[in-house]
């Protein structure tokens, strides 16, 4: 049985799909559209003016036309933002790109006064309005063209801003916030910490290969209660997973020909990764951002001190490692990313490619400053990565004065 986390999820990445809004709103088009000439009879009260077929079906045979020509321009305009942001930024934020609200609803509206149109006309040929058809056909006509206009503003002025660096660069940070928020509040996922595997225990190993996009913790606790086993959680939500590497090791349950399927139905897998239950891809996809912004063949420094400034919010709520004391939680071990992990995972290209740059280097070991006051739990590593920093910067940074510079802005541990 599928839980309600699951399904939560599972409508969630749905709606952000980009034809779910152009699905949806061609359907209300449809049925507007077809069902005026028939509701305008359940209507009693008759309308005393006329307004013939050729007064309508002008207005629609020009919005038919138009919505068409910006319909293709949208469409035109998204592929080139989302080229521009895999060519400047990284390819991993094309999935943020996807799921913009405001391109997928102009888009929708457009497509949707596009359908409306076409079968309004067709309508008016066959003569399935009436008088009263007519009148609210016109009605919902000058109501949609409303929508478009206001539609198409909005359009218009987020095309400004959309698939620019700063727009990717806020789209991938919002994903990590969110995704670290989520990782702060429950970090084993409604589990208990992960501990060593018991010997004897049995390796459920993976039947395809990609990477866990989410783990079912709510579905492995029901089928331990049921067939009274203990679940050892061996591959988490941004594990690249095959048929050699197992998803979890189970304790129990020997003879249960269904066990097996029914823990395995916990984990999603796919072709790629997903930022929404993943905290290190966000991470991950800020430091290529930087990476390739600090390349020989970009050299955009202002660019990588822009996302240190993201990684800074980003790594903010990133919760200690502290073993649960809840003795209520199931018999599901889960384990997770440890701190060292999630913080090198962004500043690392960073670290490398960076230092032999002044502005960047200093802003980095800021950066590293504020994260030893913001994390007391991470100062073993951000004490790592300064020192590794200081390496990088005295053998890349070639100007004397630049690296006196520098390295007098490194910040006290006092």
């Amino acid at each position: 049985m599928i839980s309600k986390a699951r399904i939560g999820w599972l409508l969630r990445r749905i709606v952000r799909q980009i034809w779910f809004r152009a699905a949806l709103i061609s359907v209300m088009s449809v049925v507007v559209a077809a069902f005026a000439g028939i509701v305008a009879r359940l209507i009693p009260y008759h309308f005393t003016g006329d307004i013939g077929q050729d007064a309508v079906g002008t207005v629609l045979e020009i919005m038919a036309s138009s919505m068409l020509a910006v319909t293709t321009f949208s469409l035109t305009a998204m592929v080139s933002a989302y080229s521009s942001a895999t060519q400047l930024a990284t390819p991993r934020a094309t999935q943020l790109m996807i799921s913009d609200r405001m391109s997928q609803n102009a888009l929708s509206t457009f497509l949707g006064a596009f359908i409306f149109s076409v079968v309004g006309i067709i309508g008016l040929q066959t003569r399935l309005y009436g008088g009263q058809g007519r009148v609210l056909l016109l009605i919902a006509t000058i109501l949609l063209v409303t929508l478009v206009v206001i539609t198409l503003l909005r359009w218009i002025a987020h095309l400004a801003s959309f698939g620019r660096m700063s727009d990717v660069i806020d789209r991938v940070e919002n994903a990590a916030c969110s995704a670290m928020a989520a990782f702060a509040a429950d970090p084993y996922g409604g589990g208990r910490p992960a501990g060593p595997v018991p010997p004897g225990a049995r390796a459920l190993p993976a039947k395809s290969i990609g990477y866990v996009t989410h783990v079912d913790v709510a579905h492995l606790a029901a089928q331990a209660r049921q067939y009274d086993v203990a679940v050892h959680v061996g591959a988490i939500p941004g594990t690249m997973v095959h048929k050699g590497r197992p998803l979890l090791h189970v304790i129990g349950g020997e003879g249960e020909e269904c066990l097996d399927d029914a823990l395995a139905a916990a984990f999603s897998i796919e072709r790629h990764r997903s930022f929404d239950h993943d905290p290190r891809l966000g991470l991950i996809a800020l430091g290529e951002i930087a990476g390739r912004a600090l390349s020989a063949a970009v050299n955009d420094p202002g660019t990588a001190i822009e996302v240190l400034n993201a990684l800074l919010r980003s790594l903010a709520e990133l919760p200690a490692q502290a073993p649960s004391s809840d003795q209520d939680l199931p018999q599901v071990y889960v384990p997770r990313p440890t701190v060292d992990e999630l913080v090198r995972a962004g500043l690392s290209p960073i670290l490398r490619d960076g230092a032999g740059d002044e502005e960047v280097a200093i802003r980095t070991f800021k950066t590293l400053a504020a994260l030893r006051e913001t994390l007391p739990h991470a100062a073993a590593t951000i004490r790592d990565l300064e020192a590794e920093l200081t390496a990088n910067v005295e053998r890349m940074m070639a100007d004397e004065a630049a690296l006196a510079r520098t390295l007098k802005a490194k910040p006290d541990r006092a």
